[in-house]
């Protein structure tokens, strides 16, 4: 008789000994979008992108109606992959080749499945890196969006051999001409400057150009929990309040993806009608972030480049770096290897879409 209180019917996840290159992994469970997700998305960060916020706004420049936060869907397709990639996971490291793809409105339902392409036991014989592929689709199996992410998972039995390492060959950032197709053509002359906030377009930019994006926020605990719940990732280190007392952090983590919206969220003041998130080339979660520390963050222009067959949008490349507890005016003077500042807990390198 099976012992009533065996764990022989629960998920305790994936360790790092589970994992074998080319595996397959087909993610629970399907989440359809509604308006109240974008309303507690909204409640959390504040995002105030004239797109994402008025369906009259959109249909005036030619789309069906406000997509969603490109941020949001990200978060929503990363939420399935916790259970299976990463709910013993120390911490999620970084991610790269990063694509949205098409557009995602309320009443689309959201799946996801993931490849694993690289495997590296750590020297300390307790822990490994594990690199991931993910795609996500919607109710008629259109690819929504794809990203390469990595994460540190621990290690149930040490005396497990190590798996021959494995290093995924990643791009060091998705091209600019093939980002046209994430977005359907706009009326950028229809594009109401007044009404988005912002007067600057793409040609008002500059490469190299620096944006301190002024403001602050203070992540409090409930905010970044009902953050992560809406997003149904279940990683322990952000929920778990005793297991997080046994870690060196000795409290829980902020989920990274509350950081990078924040960021995005506070990079309106400056870069309001960068209206679309294209790809993310790649992310570091620097240094962790607690319930209590203050986020500010800055932009620098990094590349500036037409989109092939468009006359209405432009590209801009950003590289965002976010701090606690260091204002955005500090972060502007940051010379080379942001890592290296004390305080800084994100760099963000993608490609955004401004009207021309």
């Amino acid at each position: 008789m099976t012992n009533p209180t065996s764990f022989s019917k629960t998920n305790r996840g994936n360790y790092f000994e589970d994992f074998r290159i080319g595996q397959e992994i087909v993610h629970a469970t399907p989440r359809t979008m509604t308006a109240g997700d974008v309303a507690v998305y909204l409640a959390l960060y504040g995002s105030r992108f004239a797109v994402q916020s008025s369906d009259a706004f959109a249909k005036s420049i030619g789309l069906p109606g406000a997509p969603i936060d490109d941020l949001l869907v990200f978060h929503v397709v990363f939420g399935k992959t916790v259970p299976d990639i990463s709910l013993n996971a120390v911490a999620n490291l970084g991610y790269a080749e990063c694509r949205f793809l098409k557009p995602v409105y309320v009443g689309d339902t959201l799946s996801a499945r993931s490849e694993v392409i690289g495997l590296r036991e750590n020297s300390n014989g307790e822990t490994g890196v594990v690199h991931v592929r993910t795609t996500g689709r919607n109710q008629h199996g259109e690819i929504v969006l794809g990203f390469v992410r990595w994460v540190m998972v621990r290690k149930l039995r040490r005396d497990v051999a190590a798996p021959t390492a494995v290093a995924p060959k990643l791009a060091g950032h998705v091209a600019a001409d093939t980002l046209g197709a994430c977005l359907p053509k706009i009326d950028a002359g229809a594009y109401d400057v007044t009404s988005s906030g912002s007067p600057h377009r793409f040609g008002d930019y500059a490469l190299g150009e620096r944006i301190d994006h002024a403001d602050g926020v203070t992540v409090e605990e409930a905010e970044h929990q009902l953050a992560t719940r809406l997003y149904q990732n279940t990683a322990k280190v952000h929920f778990d309040g005793f297991a997080a007392k046994q870690t060196r952090f000795g409290r829980r983590l902020i989920y990274g993806g509350v950081v990078i919206s924040i960021a995005r969220a506070l990079s309106f003041n400056g870069l309001g009608n960068a209206f679309k998130i294209a790809a993310i080339n790649a992310g570091r979660h620097v240094a962790p972030l607690f319930a209590g520390d203050t986020v500010y963050a800055m932009s620098e222009v990094i590349d500036l480049a037409d989109v092939p067959h468009r006359k209405d949008i432009g590209a801009m490349r950003i590289r965002t770096i976010a701090a606690k507890d260091v204002q955005s005016a500090q972060l502007t003077a940051i010379p080379g290897d942001a890592a290296t500042t004390d305080g800084v807990v994100l760099d963000l390198d993608y490609w955004i879409l401004l009207p021309r």
